[in-house]
């Protein structure tokens, strides 16, 4: 085969006239160019550690205090009030030197301790202002003169041109919220949910807790978040994500659409090609952190970017056996632990098509290939005739199902040999591309069936057709559509969101395509061709179990996505009201009239305010919006419907402000829980709490580079967002996002096999609650919706 021939350096072969010796000039030049761009890389790794660790200062700034110590000292004062002259007569220096020479040393180094002094005392301060959280309360267009110079003192205190880690070692730590409060909301927010008697049994086991073993729990919990940079989110990735043994694909990962109307090129070549290189590109600015830190008001935690590429989940062995016995008895049902593993650099991406796999090159003599030659090599394993070697085909199913089978099948068949060298390459891989078959996006004949299938399709594919196990994976459709699957345990959904709005925005408005739809450049005719991955599969029997089984499980998802169209966002900030808290109110009035009762409702909240800080927990039914529900269903009249609308409206500001800012309650109880199985104690309590199901999980997908996207201009470039699958058998899983100021997009999933949830009623059921809330906030505007009128037109997809 060429590509093996290409893969050897040198070659030799013993003569009677001696060694004949061979060398492979291309080899050995790849093996240069690769060396010099690892060095780079580790250069600029050193240049920005150095940056990162000096913010908010700058490392010019040394050389500024140095020459303000050495002007005052000619003008003979003395700034260090005797500690130069104290440094000078310690100095270890030679008789050679002069003592006008020693000074000078000895002012340099007394510059260089006052240099150091005031980084850390700006770091100090810059860490106390960004612990200020107060702004968050105030009433929104309302400024405190408090607030006023608070955002003043940040500017000063946060320099100039921050790279994307640099505020990470000045964020506050996570706070552990008291016991005593943490208790006292708990009871809040389930009172709506229970009748007299459970209520009263709640509250008995919680002050029975909350009087005895909470407090020894919470002790290990503070010694805990004194010691690390965050208490929860170190057990949160072990315990939630990589000790779970179902099946990640529906349960876990998560997925993310492409434009709405628009399809840049039907070439599914090209439109791979353009995007691969824009992901490259983005990664090429991460590594050189020249990211702009992500913010609110002030800078969020950028930790979770480090795993963005050449990461990989991996099933794990059994639990290391120095872990007390009572944490082994705790996860009975968690044998085997998965790990994240991630490298620090990967020059290819493993593809796969039509059952095969292949490794994609996409740096050839140390540059990244363009995106027309990226096109070229997709094209090439997409005329590529070669059929998939025996139990290749249907591989990634193994990744699909439960992690114990995967983590057996990966022990006993992909330890060694070829197997092994081949699982690598995906594994190491810089992300994982999907080359579907199949069509999908908003089809003409059937618009809202093709948004279904096609959230469907990013989800979980065919079972075997994605490798979830993999950071992220970008499926390319035969018409050019295409999306992206996330894997949960390594971050959130917003740190992959954030890197799929670059790579659409550029690949549309940077990159472009040419008037035939092939990516714009020239071919380099010489590339070598995409490596197809060889495998010699036995275990034939298992992947077919697994697939069963997570094909069981695809089929069971019901899911609908709902476009709002009719109105959005600027509608609903007219009548003073979140558009957040309103979704909220709207998606609870929707459950209540499905179902006839309220649930433990689960809204992300992100606490990335705090270093390594991830989610926390919303809980979004509460006495005042059950309270407001209950109102409006009876006949209330509108005025009285209208007053309890606000105040449960205000109420969930209040509970998502404190979420963000470490005053949650689910987390908090969490840990608790993690301590008392360390510690081998039982609490009914905490038992209780983290059994009860939350039959509503719902997460805003939000918008971060609004500057990427001309909505104005290009009102038919607006993505549709993305979704997850649902987290209770009998509940439901909404995920929703605004774009721009007049649409709304909704993704709902449920399980077929429970009787009570359907995804389109509950659909109807939104559709219907979001039209009689704005009629309700906005009695005399009927006519509101005239606003589609001077909306731009958008040409959909054929």
């Amino acid at each position: 085969m060429a590509e093996a021939h290409q893969a050897v350096a040198f070659q030799f072969t013993v003569t009677p006239e001696g060694i004949d010796l061979r060398l492979s000039h291309q080899a050995l030049s790849e093996i240069y160019l690769s060396g010099v761009r690892s060095w780079k890389k580790r250069i600029i790794r050193i240049k920005n550690s150095v940056i990162t660790g000096v913010y908010p200062a700058s490392p010019s700034s040394w050389l500024f205090v140095v020459i303000a110590i050495l002007a005052t000292m000619y003008t003979r004062s003395d700034p260090s009030m005797g500690i130069i002259a104290k440094i000078q007569e310690h100095l270890p220096v030679s008789q050679s030197m002069s003592s006008q020479c020693q000074a000078v040393v000895s002012a340099v180094l007394f510059s260089t301790m006052l240099w150091l002094l005031l980084i850390f005392t700006m770091r100090l301060c810059l860490k106390q202002l960004l612990s200020y959280h107060r702004w968050m309360f105030e009433q929104h267009g309302k400024m405190s003169t408090t607030t006023k110079i608070w955002v003043a003192l940040v500017r000063i205190f946060s320099g100039r041109k921050p790279l994307l880690y640099s505020y990470q070692g000045s964020l506050p730590n996570l706070p552990v919220p008291a016991i005593k409060d943490t208790v006292k909301r708990y009871l809040e927010s389930v009172r709506p949910l229970m009748n007299d008697g459970e209520y009263e049994r709640m509250t008995k086991l919680a002050t029975e807790f909350e009087s005895s073993l909470g407090n020894r729990l919470q002790w290990y919990l503070k010694l805990k978040a004194l010691w690390a940079s965050n208490y929860v989110s170190d057990w949160w990735e072990e315990y939630v994500y990589l000790r779970g043994r179902s099946p990640i694909m529906v349960n876990s990962n998560y997925y993310g659409m492409d434009f709405l109307y628009v399809t840049p090129t039907p070439i599914q070549a090209a439109r791979a090609g353009n995007s691969i290189h824009a992901f490259f590109l983005y990664r090429r600015k991460l590594n050189k952190e020249e990211i702009k830190p992500v913010s609110t008001v002030i800078p969020l935690c950028a930790a979770q970017c480090e795993r963005i590429f050449n990461t990989t989940r991996i099933p794990g062995e059994e639990t290391d056996q120095v872990l007390p016995v009572t944490l082994l008895m705790f996860c009975v049902s968690y044998m085997l632990k998965d790990t994240v593993q991630h490298w620090k650099d990967s020059d290819y991406v493993a593809v796969y098509h039509k059952g095969r796999y292949f490794r994609l090159k996409v740096y050839q003599a140390g540059r990244l290939l363009s995106p027309r030659e990226i096109e070229f090599q997709i094209q090439r394993i997409l005329d590529d005739p070669a059929p998939p070697s025996k139990g290749e085909a249907k591989l990634g199913a193994l990744t699909a199902a439960d992690r114990v089978s995967w983590a057996e099948a990966r022990v006993k068949y992909f330890s060694s040999g070829i197997n092994k060298r081949s699982l690598d390459v995906i594994e190491r891989a810089a992300f994982f591309v999907t080359l579907d078959d199949e069509e999908q996006g908003t089809m003409r004949d059937d618009q809202p069936a093709s948004l279904d299938n096609y959230a469907k399709s990013l989800l979980h594919g065919k079972c075997y057709d994605r490798w979830f196990d993999k950071s992220f994976s970008v499926i390319y459709y035969k018409n050019g559509k295409s999306g992206i699957n996330g894997e949960h345990s390594w971050a959130d959904a917003p740190v992959v969101a954030h890197v799929w709005e670059y790579v659409l925005a550029t690949d549309s408005f940077q990159l472009g395509y040419n008037e035939e739809g092939h990516c714009k450049g020239e071919v380099d005719a010489s590339l070598p061709q995409p490596q197809k991955l060889n495998w010699e599969i036995s275990p034939e029997e298992q992947i077919s179990r697994s697939l069963a089984v997570a094909q069981a499980l695809a089929d069971d998802v019901d899911f609908h996505v709902l476009s709002f169209r009719d109105f959005g966002k600027g509608q609903i900030k007219k009548c003073k009201v979140s558009p957040d808290a309103f979704i909220q109110m709207t998606l609870q009035l929707a459950y209540y009239r499905e179902r006839g009762t309220f649930c433990l409702t689960y809204e992300a909240s992100m606490t990335r305010l705090f270093r390594e800080g991830r989610t926390e927990t919303v809980r979004s039914c509460t006495n005042e919006s059950s309270a407001f529900v209950r109102a409006l269903e009876n006949g209330e009249p509108a005025d009285v419907c209208r007053r309890l609308f606000r105040g449960a409206s205000e109420k969930h500001q209040q509970l998502y402000r404190m979420a963000m800012t470490g005053a949650g309650i689910d987390r908090h109880l969490f840990c608790l829980y993690v301590v008392s199985k360390y510690l081998g104690l039982e609490s009914p309590f905490l038992k209780e709490v983290l059994a009860e199901p939350w039959r509503l999980s719902t997460s805003q997908t939000s918008i971060q580079q609004v500057e990427l996207f001309d909505l104005a201009n290009h009102p038919e470039y607006i993505s549709c967002g993305g979704g997850f699958g649902p987290v209770a058998d009998d509940g439901y899983g909404v995920s929703y996002n605004f774009i721009g100021e007049n649409v709304i997009n909704f993704h709902i999933s449920c399980k077929h096999s429970c009787p009570s949830t359907d995804a389109h009623k509950f659909g109807d059921q939104i559709r219907k609650a979001v039209n009689d809330l704005l009629q309700l906030l906005s009695p005399n505007q009927k006519e509101s919706n005239k606003t589609e009128e001077s909306q731009p037109k958008v040409k959909k997809e054929q």
